[in-house]
C-alpha cells in the first residue's frame, strides 16, 4: 500500500481536511493518508512514506534536513525541499523579467548590520555608500521596504522617502532586504496553483485586516483572469513548485505579479473561506494521490522546474559537444 504523509505544525483544518479527502477519494484500498510520524532519522534510509506535504520545515530545519533525506531515497516531497531552500522573492522577481511576467522595479540591498564572524576586509566588493540616489530614483515613492527571503508580512515597511528609508534601514539588523517599487492598483488577487496547473484565482484585499482579506469582491474582465491564471502557471512552471500562491496586483489592466514564493500558503477555512478551502483540498488531495500512484522506487520523484531543467539540458549538450 502506498503511503502519503502530511507534516504540519499549528494548522487546525487544512492537514486534516486533506487526510480525510485522499481516504474517501481512495476508499482506503491502496493508498493511505496519515500525519508524518518521525521516531529516528538515519541517514540514507527510507522514512516509509511515498509522497509528503510539508506544510511546516520553512519554520523547522530540522524538518527540512528530514525531507531532504526522504526525498534522496525516493519521497515525492511538495514542495521540493532542495529547490525551497535555495529559492527567494529577489531571485523570483528577477527570473519574471526573464519569462515575460511583469513585476515591480525593485532592487537588493545588503544587511545594515555586518553577519557574524565578517569584518570590513568580508566586504571590499561592495562600495561604499551605495548609489543611493540612483536606487531611489529607479525604484520611486512610495516604496515597500521588506526581508528579500522573508514571509507573513514580517519586517514590512512603507516608505515614503529616503528620510523614512534610512530610518527603517537602521532597524533591520541582519536581514537582507529590498526595496520594492509600491503599485497602485484597481484589483488584486491570491491565486492557489496546484500541480502547476490548477488554479484558484481569489479577490483579496491586501489593505484590510488579515482575517478580512479574502472578504472582498473585484469585477474583473475575462481577459485579465485568463492573464492572471496564464501567469500563475508560469511562474509555478519555472520555480517548479507543487504548491504555492501566486499574488497580483491590476495596474492599468496589467496584472504585476507581486508575491509569489509562498510554498506553505494559508489554507486554513477560517481565513480563506469554505469554498477555496474545499478546492484547495481537493487539489492538493488528488495530486498527492496521483504522485503516490506514479510513485517509482529507486528514483528522484521531484519535481523541478524549468529554470533548473534548462539548466541542466544546456550543460548535458554541452558535454555532449
Amino acid at each position: 500500500m502506498k503511503k502519503i504523509g502530511i507534516l504540519f505544525g499549528q494548522e487546525n483544518s487544512f492537514p486534516w481536511a486533506f487526510i480525510d479527502r485522499v481516504r474517501q477519494k481512495t476508499g482506503g484500498t491502496d493508498i493511505a493518508a496519515e500525519p508524518v510520524r518521525i521516531d529516528k532519522v538515519i541517514q540514507g534510509e527510507p522514512c516509509g512514506y511515498h509522497v509528503v506535504i510539508d506544510r511546516i520545515s520553512q519554520d523547522v530545519p530540522f524538518y527540512r534536513a528530514w525531507l531532504k533525506n526522504a526525498a534522496l531515497t525516493g519521497t515525492a516531497v511538495v514542495n521540493n525541499p532542495f529547490w525551497w531552500s535555495a529559492d527567494e522573492k529577489f531571485f523570483n522577481n528577477a527570473l519574471a523579467t526573464k519569462i515575460g511576467v511583469a513585476v515591480p522595479k525593485t532592487v537588493l540591498l545588503p544587511s545594515h548590520e555586518v553577519p557574524p564572524d565578517t569584518n570590513a576586509n568580508s566586504f571590499r566588493n561592495l562600495a561604499y555608500p551605495l548609489d543611493w540616489d540612483a536606487i531611489f530614483e529607479y525604484v520611486g515613492w512610495p516604496a515597500f521596504f521588506k526581508p528579500f527571503a522573508g514571509g507573513g508580512w514580517k519586517n514590512v515597511y512603507r516608505l515614503h522617502n529616503p528620510e523614512e528609508f534610512y530610518r527603517a534601514y537602521s532597524e533591520t539588523g541582519q536581514l537582507v532586504m529590498m526595496l520594492q517599487e509600491e503599485v497602485k492598483f484597481d484589483m488584486y488577487f491570491r491565486c492557489y496553483c496546484i500541480d502547476q496547473t490548477g488554479v484558484r484565482v481569489m479577490p483579496y484585499e491586501p489593505r484590510h485586516p488579515y482575517h478580512l482579506r479574502y472578504q472582498t469582491e473585484w469585477r474583473a474582465p475575462r481577459e485579465i483572469i485568463e492573464q492572471v491564471e496564464w501567469g500563475v502557471r508560469r511562474l509555478n512552471e519555472y520555480l517548479g513548485y507543487d504548491l504555492n500562491t501566486v499574488e497580483f496586483a491590476i495596474r492599468d489592466g496589467v496584472p504585476v505579479a507581486i508575491d509569489f514564493c509562498n510554498p506553505a500558503p494559508d489554507a486554513e477555512v477560517t481565513s480563506v473561506g469554505q469554498a477555496n478551502f474545499d478546492w484547495v483540498v481537493d487539489a492538493v488531495s488528488e495530486m498527492a494521490i496521483r504522485k503516490a500512484r506514479e510513485h517509482q522506487p529507486g528514483r528522484d520523484n521531484l519535481t523541478w522546474g524549468k529554470f533548473v531543467q534548462a539548466a541542466v539540458a544546456r550543460r548535458e549538450l554541452g558535454e555532449v559537444r
